[in-house]
């Protein structure tokens, strides 16, 4: 089977005055051809040093990487992969179009400015210097540029980075265009409803570690505690013992009004036990937001 990126036991070791940081930790995983990937982490989580391996930028510590096969240097000499960085390569005094156009003479196959130019959502301000870009027009640029080539897999480190609401929204659209057709797609991103709502699965990284690689409804379940709500008719009351608690993974809130609402681990022999024992009404389990999953994942490991 072929695979686009595939990156095994990857580690980047840095050493400061302090001693010495381990940016990424024995970091495995592959991607298919075609597929929308997010690495998802907080700032510091090694996203970016990642993608620094991946892209050939920096030689991994240990472990190795293969893009589409090949080293990630010739792969991007190709080119098959193209990348969207967070920052760098842009000249202020030229005009958006001339800067694409710049990039664009030094290819031998002549790529198309305009088109690159629309595909990324900027033909409207092809003539505007980019000193006078926004820092979310400027990503587009970097964008348009990173389309000159035609790769089979895109790139991209904090895309949305200086993007308001509105540009973001237009970002992904052109991302989804791009997603259409067949092109791999992997992105950083610290912002969970990008990588919930675009991406086919996402890897989770922690501290430089992997916690979670799995689609959005997978890592929700991954993370094992679902909330349950309910309500006690008759004016019964929940009494679970200290064992009880234990073994199912519950933590109870006080009641409001016969209305309970707790976090449970083991919620069917939790169910079991309280639909045999009290007259349940209004029951509503639901497994806890990729917000709260990432929490919980990146605590537990």
């Amino acid at each position: 089977m072929k695979t686009a990126v595939a990156a095994s036991h990857l580690t980047q070791t840095f050493t400061s005055r302090t001693g010495t940081v381990e940016a990424v930790k024995d970091v495995s995983f592959t991607v298919a051809p075609g597929e929308v990937v997010a690495l998802l982490g907080e700032n510091g989580a090694g996203k970016s040093t990642l993608l620094d391996m991946l892209l050939g930028l920096a030689s991994p510590t240990a472990g190795s990487v293969k893009i589409c096969g090949t080293a990630p240097a010739q792969a991007v000499r190709a080119p098959r992969v193209a990348a969207v960085l967070q920052s760098g390569g842009l000249l202020k005094d030229l005009t958006v179009k001339d800067q694409v156009a710049m990039v664009a003479a030094t290819y031998p196959t002549a790529p198309k400015v305009w088109a690159a130019l629309e595909a990324a959502g900027i033909a409207d301000i092809a003539n505007r210097k980019i000193a006078k870009c926004s820092g979310g027009q400027q990503q587009k640029v970097r964008f348009a540029i990173a389309l000159l080539s035609d790769p089979e897999i895109l790139v991209l480190d904090e895309p949305t980075t200086g993007m308001d609401v509105k540009a973001r929204a237009a970002f992904w659209e052109s991302m989804h265009a791009q997603a259409t057709l067949g092109k791999t797609i992997l992105f950083a991103t610290h912002y969970l409803e990008e990588a919930q709502d675009f991406a086919d699965r996402i890897i989770m990284l922690s501290h430089g570690s992997v916690v979670a690689d799995a689609t959005t409804e997978q890592i929700r379940a991954q993370a094992g505690v679902r909330t349950v709500r309910f309500r006690l008719d008759g004016g019964s009351e929940l009494a679970l013992t200290a064992q009880q608690q234990e073994e199912w993974g519950v933590q109870l809130s006080p009641a409001q009004k016969g209305r309970y609402t707790l976090s449970c681990v083991e919620v069917e022999r939790f169910l079991a036990f309280v639909l045999a024992e009290y007259p349940l009404t209004q029951l509503e389990v639901t497994q806890p937001t990729l917000a709260e999953a990432f929490s919980i994942l990146a605590r537990t490991n």
